[in-house]
């Protein structure tokens, strides 16, 4: 996917603005959308974390829906290769098997801090609104009225999956967290 790191750097510089104040709220939540799926070109899940080439790409919701229809509009049709994205939203985070992208909406709420742990070792992107060193391998931060990232590299080399350095380049910080 040559075409992959132009796509995400364009997504960056377009969808990173949130605006005034009173304009972050409204578009906050599409730009994370955006990121949800678009980070999923820029990792590498470890042999067996699909079942086939074609399996496609669960991203689980935990802790509340912050999206509505418009993680659902965002996904409709975009394919990360041979893989569709299914969007599912979960109440319990027992329910989290079988997640390949895994975002609490609410890091802090009860279940949260259960469903980072029990999805560490496993090969989930985890993805949350909380400070880095939560344990999640993405957390969504806002610098300057634009949303933003960092990676925890040590979250994610420890469930296994190893994020583009491309993808790196454009975090606002990639330490090893922890």
């Amino acid at each position: 996917m040559k075409w992959a790191p132009v796509v995400l750097s364009a997504a960056v510089l377009a969808l990173t603005t949130v605006g005034a104040a009173g304009a972050a709220g409204s578009l906050e939540a599409p730009v994370k959308a955006t990121y949800l799926y678009k980070l999923v070109p820029f990792v590498e899940w470890p042999a067996g974390a699909f079942a086939s080439p074609t399996q496609p790409v669960v991203l689980c919701l935990l802790g509340g829906d912050p999206f509505g229809a418009v993680l659902d509009q965002a996904v409709r049709g975009q394919k990360i290769g041979a893989r569709a994205i299914v969007v599912h939203r979960l109440a319990k985070a027992e329910k989290a098997t079988g997640c390949h992208v895994l975002y609490l909406s609410a890091p802090r709420a009860l279940g949260a801090a259960e469903a980072l742990q029990s999805a560490h070792g496993a090969p989930v992107l985890t993805v949350t609104d909380q400070a880095a060193g939560a344990g999640a391998v993405v957390n969504f931060v806002l610098r300057e009225n634009r949303v933003r990232f960092t990676i925890d590299s040590r979250a994610a080399a420890e469930n296994g999956l190893t994020i583009s350095s491309k993808l790196l380049s454009l975090a606002l910080d990639a330490r090893a967290g922890r």
